[in-house]
């Protein structure tokens, strides 16, 4: 038995952008050019409701420790919340801190050590959807064109990137999610993310909408 979880007769999709929706523009436009990742998202006015857990963060992967002191550093610097202390782990050394629009974002290291200086380059940027199913999440978007590049079972996937993007997607548990995030992981309302789309509108079973580029 084949399993179809990496082609699809669909036309192909790929995340091509990533936009925040933020109560306060202009405040949220001088965090992230503070933060120094204001070239991966976009940002649009939104009074959409919501409370607790947004369901997804914005995870970036950079050199070494110090690079990761100093992006948590300006980001509190500019008003973000510490949710978690940057800290050593099994896997390397992160911290998680939560912008003043609610957006969380997790700023991690592999490496336990510095090979050299602290840095302003971000390695990756992966939008992590928490979700309550991850295999039957995947196969949605197998479904819609989105070419598998990582799966671990029901655990994690990770989508293969589009050329015009510098984010890339992923699935997590959402529950788990939470967890490594350090928030309960009750919310309700909107997510206050639209995710950029090479193909047309569509809302995701979790409810993170998709829609077209302009």
């Amino acid at each position: 038995m084949v399993m179809a979880t990496t082609t699809s007769t669909a036309a192909h999709t790929s995340l091509a952008s990533v936009t925040l929706e933020v109560a306060d523009l202009e405040a949220a436009r001088r965090f992230y050019t503070a933060f120094g990742v204001d070239t991966y998202i976009s940002l649009r006015a939104s009074e959409a409701h919501s409370t607790g857990f947004r369901g997804f963060t914005m995870a970036m992967t950079v050199a070494g420790p110090a690079t990761v002191d100093g992006f948590v550093a300006d980001a509190v610097d500019a008003g973000a919340t510490v949710l978690k202390p940057a800290a050593k782990s099994l896997w390397g050394y992160g911290g998680v801190v939560q912008a003043p629009d609610g957006t969380i974002w997790k700023i991690a290291t592999s490496a336990k050590k510095d090979s050299g200086p602290a840095t302003r380059e971000v390695d990756e940027v992966v939008l992590l959807l928490g979700v309550e199913d991850v295999k039957a999440t995947k196969q949605f978007y197998v479904g819609r064109g989105l070419t598998v590049a990582k799966s671990f079972g029901g655990k994690y996937a990770e989508f293969a990137s589009g050329q015009s993007s510098s984010v890339k997607l992923a699935l997590y548990k959402r529950r788990a999610l939470a967890k490594d995030l350090g928030v309960p992981d009750d919310g309700a309302g909107s997510h206050h993310v639209i995710l950029g789309s090479t193909a047309g509108t569509f809302t995701d079973p979790d409810g993170f909408i998709w829609q077209p580029v302009a």
